[in-house]
């Protein structure tokens, strides 16, 4: 009997705790939007200033950390689909001539560090350090090409289970936390142009939220070449998946292919020769592009709340130090390419 009551009474502080966990949440996610709508507001554009990429990433994580997940599944989709949005609008601040120049400039390297990443994966994950040999398939998988949404890819195709899903997806998102907060940080210590950090940064980090994010902190023109760089290594996506399924034997799964990356392509177009020909063209475009880059900093809060002590503690070392090591690997190389070429 006393053990039944004692069992009520944590249950009922248990969900005190969710519900107390989920007021915290909406209430950051109302704070958040609220400073980023003020930048409409004439006079209080400084309030807005200070909701960041990273500091919008920084007060999920931290609230994922300390609280948990308070709404675990909504989190995933909404920033699935506000991410994909929010790179479409920023299409609308593109010229289409510019971005083709910049992703043909960081083709080559591409092409390499596509393959080689894939290639010392495998022998870091399955020789070196005895990863699971589907987790550290699609570790490499999201290094080499775009995270989640590779890994997301590939799974099925690889017929992963969800918890090597997780474990992939857990160590991807724990560097792509990582790299939106150093990168602009390590750009500036190296006096970085604009073009090179966001071509490192294309190439270097992980998943195209934290490229966004890190390329909108460094400057106008790192954000133009990192989204274009990334998006164009992003549809690497098809023949990686294709070759999957030719290597491991996996006849009719189905290859989902990133369609949000050929309605940025049009988003350009559009930009480029409509919008950008008027004075009113342009004002529509430029605000359809500001207002994309407040829904990219509220997705990294999206995101940033993801990431729990629970799929911290679901990684394990032997994946994450793969994961390390394919990381500087190609953040190194990549830096070597941009100032020897």
């Amino acid at each position: 009997m006393v053990s039944t009551e004692k069992a009520k009474q944590q249950a009922g502080v248990l969900a005190t705790l969710q519900r107390n966990n989920k007021t915290i949440y909406v209430s950051l996610l109302i704070i958040i939007s609220g400073f980023l709508l003020l930048g409409y507001v004439p006079g209080c554009q400084a309030y807005s200033a200070w909701v960041t990429p990273p500091v919008a990433l920084f007060l999920g994580l931290i609230f994922a950390l300390v609280c948990g997940q308070a709404h675990p599944n909504f989190n995933k989709k909404v920033s699935k689909y506000l991410l994909q949005y929010s790179v479409v609008g920023l299409g609308f601040g593109m010229n289409l001539q510019a971005s083709l120049a910049s992703g043909r400039e960081g083709m080559e390297f591409t092409i390499i560090s596509v393959v080689g990443t894939m290639l010392l994966g495998w022998l870091l994950g399955r020789k070196l350090l005895k990863v699971n040999g589907n987790t550290s398939y699609l570790i490499s998988s999201g290094t080499a090409i775009c995270g989640g949404s590779a890994i997301a890819a590939v799974g099925p195709v690889l017929k992963a289970k969800d918890s090597e899903m997780s474990v992939a997806l857990g160590t991807i998102f724990v560097l792509n936390a990582i790299a939106l907060f150093i990168f602009p940080v390590i750009g500036h210590a190296l006096h970085m142009t604009q073009h090179e950090f966001g071509t490192w940064a294309a190439i270097a980090i992980h998943d195209t939220s934290s490229v966004v994010g890190a390329g909108a902190a460094y400057g106008e023109e790192a954000l133009k070449v990192a989204t274009t760089i990334k998006l164009t290594r992003a549809l690497w996506i098809i023949p990686v998946a294709l070759v999957t399924s030719l290597i491991f034997k996996s006849k009719g799964k189905k290859i989902s292919i990133p369609w949000f990356i050929f309605y940025f392509v049009l988003a350009m177009v559009f930009n480029t020769y409509l919008l950008s020909t008027t004075p009113t063209g342009m004002a529509i475009g430029g605000a359809i592009n500001g207002f994309a880059r407040k829904t990219l900093t509220i997705t990294l809060f999206f995101i940033g709340a993801s990431l729990s002590r629970d799929v911290l503690k679901a990684v394990g070392v032997r994946p994450l130090v793969q994961g390390v090591l394919l990381w500087l690997t190609i953040s190194v190389s990549t830096l070597a390419y941009i100032y020897l070429r």
